[in-house]
């Protein structure tokens, strides 16, 4: 994980050089500072597709509080909840004109396809895991998701 203070310092070198963008990876936690013009970017995300979640860097930790929602929905324990092997951003469809792969009320087996999730440009297919009919889809289309978010309830059959 990288402090604040060497952040500072690469964005300071950045800044002084003719380097447009630096790209460091370490300890699982990916940094990207980018100089477009004169403004800077910076990016921290931890690593994709870990075993075990690497610890969210405090520069990010103001912004998931923001983004969670307000109110948890109860769950019924009758109800099997497909969660998000990744994190990344998760899509209903295919592209932005196609059918969405599961709505409410649909019946799934355990090889359908019910949403895509965007990682580091790569498009993972969800697959549903189980039989059964879907009751409630968790998260918004486009919406970023965490490493075991839930994503889909679904009523078993």
């Amino acid at each position: 994980m990288f402090k604040l203070s060497e952040i500072k310092e690469l964005i300071k070198l950045v800044n002084e050089t003719s380097v447009h963008e630096l790209e460091i990876e370490n300890e699982g936690t990916r940094l990207v500072i980018r100089k477009p013009g004169k403004t800077e970017v910076v990016q921290v995300q931890p690593a994709v597709q870990q075993a075990v979640p690497a610890p969210v860097p405090q520069v990010q930790q103001e912004v998931k509080a923001a983004a969670e929602p307000a109110e948890q929905k109860p769950q019924d324990p009758s109800l099997h909840t497909i969660v998000s092997p990744m994190v990344g951003t998760f899509y209903r469809a295919s592209s932005p004109d196609a059918t969405p792969f599961a709505n409410v009320g649909d019946r799934v087996s355990a090889k359908t396809v019910v949403c895509i999730i965007e990682a580091m440009k790569l498009m993972n297919e969800i697959e549903a895991e189980i039989n059964g009919q879907i009751v409630d889809v968790l998260v918004e289309n486009g919406q970023l998701v965490e490493y075991g978010q839930p994503l889909f309830l679904v009523k078993p059959e």
